[in-house]
C-alpha cells in the first residue's frame, strides 16, 4: 500500500466516522476515527520509505500494528509529538484521548460521549491530532 492511499483512506475512514456520529452509530464512529489516525501514522512511515530502497526489516514488522503510540515512534515523529504536547495543552488533551484508542474498540461499545470527543480530539482545526500528523504525511 501506499503513502497517497494511505492518506485518502485517513480522510475517507475521517468522513465515515462522521456520518456515523451524526446517524447516531456511535460504535462504528468511534472505531473509524481511530483508524483514520492509524492510516495517517502509516502514511507517514511510508513517506520515510525510500524508492528503490530495500526497507529495514525491523521497521516493516514494527508497522504492522495497530497501537498509535508505537506508530508514532515508527514514524520517527516522537520528538514532534513532544514539542507539540510542550507548545500546547489542548493538543496534548486531545493527544491523550487519541492515544487510547486501539482496535479491538470495534468490540466495545464506546458511548456517544466517547465517541464525539474522539472525533473532535482528531478534527480540531488548531489542536486536533490528524493537523499535526497532516505536516508530517
Amino acid at each position: 500500500m501506499d503513502r497517497e492511499t494511505l492518506r485518502a483512506l485517513a480522510r475517507l475512514r475521517l468522513k465515515e466516522a462522521r456520518v456515523l456520529l451524526r446517524a447516531g452509530c456511535y460504535e462504528g464512529a468511534y472505531h473509524l476515527a481511530g483508524y483514520a489516525i492509524e492510516c495517517g501514522l502509516k502514511a507517514c512511515i511510508a513517506k520515510r520509505t525510500r524508492r528503490y530502497e530495500f526497507p529495514d526489516k525491523r521497521v516493516v514488522m514494527e508497522s504492522y500494528t495497530h497501537d498509535l503510540t508505537k506508530l508514532v515512534r515508527v514514524a520517527g515523529l516522537k520528538p514532534s509529538l513532544e514539542q507539540e504536547i510542550l507548545r500546547s495543552p489542548a493538543f496534548e488533551a486531545n493527544w491523550a484521548v487519541v492515544k487510547e484508542w486501539d482496535v479491538d474498540s470495534r468490540y466495545r461499545r464506546p458511548t456517544r460521549r466517547e465517541a464525539e470527543d474522539l472525533y473532535s480530539a482528531i478534527v480540531n482545526r488548531k489542536d486536533g491530532v490528524l493537523r499535526w500528523i497532516r505536516q508530517h504525511w
